[in-house]
């Protein structure tokens, strides 16, 4: 083997295992960048994984492979990113190990990432919301798991990794009644849950009686549920939803647009967006300022009616005299 695969092996093991203490979750996002490269080299280059050098990777291979994400794969420019912020990032650990490729790294980090439009962010109302958690069948184990599941989300916001990850001992129900999950970064956090939201896990605790190590939504065969498993019962309730909320069609519904719902919520009832962070477990407040008060037309149309319009005449108002009020109200 080359000098690249056992600094391969050392970054994920040492680097993102021991120092960083990376989650599952990230390495096994890194995990997949570096295998879609290797690939890329073996079918372009007929290079075989476990024989490919550092000199293999230089900047234009990996700006070609950047183009084959986006080209070949339709990738978006949001994932052509992330796949170059993994090989960046292993890249940087390679300039401690390897400083005699110091000028091919240095070209390698030079890369830019790629602008893209965003989007504004897509939330549902409260009536969406609600026809969304009408759609369940309450009379079915699999309907009453998933009325609790995402009366949760929408209440509390947490990502989908934070919903499956659940046990059962992470929900604390009674008076000052919480749910506490680990977040990016290994970051625990607990977050407080309404009345109704209680109402309806009580009930689902009571059916599922798991153990407090069992996950709290589990599927059927006991095992806790992937993330792809959750957005396949998102979308099977959306026709459903539709049918009551027809402006549902226009809009995309996944499980994170449940986490953007609450976000908007919160904002929208006057929560500083600095708690609103606090509770979603964002690393930056800045980035919940730029994402949900972009998005919140309520606060952009308080704005508006605080603005003196153009042709108004400066100086101080002074109240009209009050027999002429009176004749002009008549």
């Amino acid at each position: 083997m080359t000098l690249l695969a056992p600094t391969l092996q050392a970054f994920f093991t040492d680097r993102l295992g021991r120092q960083q203490q990376a989650s599952p979750r990230t390495i096994g996002t890194y995990r997949d960048a570096f295998r879609l490269l290797l690939r890329y080299l073996a079918d372009q280059r007929g290079i075989p994984p476990s024989k490919v050098r550092i000199e293999d990777l230089d900047a234009e291979v990996i700006l070609a492979f950047l183009d084959h994400l986006e080209g070949d794969r339709s990738n978006s420019a949001r994932t052509r990113n992330a796949r170059l912020a993994a090989v960046q990032s292993l890249f940087r650990y390679a300039s401690l190990q390897l400083p005699e490729h110091a000028a091919l790294i240095q070209r390698v980090l030079a890369i830019p990432q790629k602008r893209y439009l965003k989007p504004d962010v897509p939330f549902l109302t409260h009536p969406e919301v609600e026809a969304l958690l009408a759609a369940p069948d309450r009379n079915t184990w699999e309907g009453r798991r998933d009325l609790a599941m995402l009366t949760l989300a929408v209440q509390t916001g947490l990502r989908v990794s934070e919903l499956v990850g659940l046990n059962c001992a992470d929900l604390t129900l009674g008076s000052g009644a919480y749910v506490r999950c680990r977040g990016k970064g290994r970051k625990e956090r607990a977050t407080p849950i309404t009345k109704d939201t209680q109402a309806v896990l009580k009930a689902w605790t009571r059916e599922r009686a798991g153990g407090p190590d069992c996950p709290l939504f589990p599927a059927r065969n006991g095992q806790r549920l992937s993330r792809g498993a959750v957005e396949r019962r998102v979308a099977k309730y959306r026709p459903q939803a539709e049918e009551t909320r027809p402006t549902i069609r226009r809009k995309r519904l996944t499980p994170h647009v449940l986490r953007h719902t609450n976000a908007m919520d919160l904002l929208q009832q006057g929560i500083d967006p600095v708690v609103i962070a606090l509770w979603l477990g964002h690393e930056d407040v800045r980035t919940t300022y730029s994402i949900y008060l972009h998005a919140d037309m309520s606060i952009k149309e308080r704005a508006l009616a605080t603005i003196r319009p153009a042709t108004s005449k400066p100086g101080r108002y002074r109240p009209p005299d009050p027999l002429l009020a009176f004749l002009d109200s008549l």
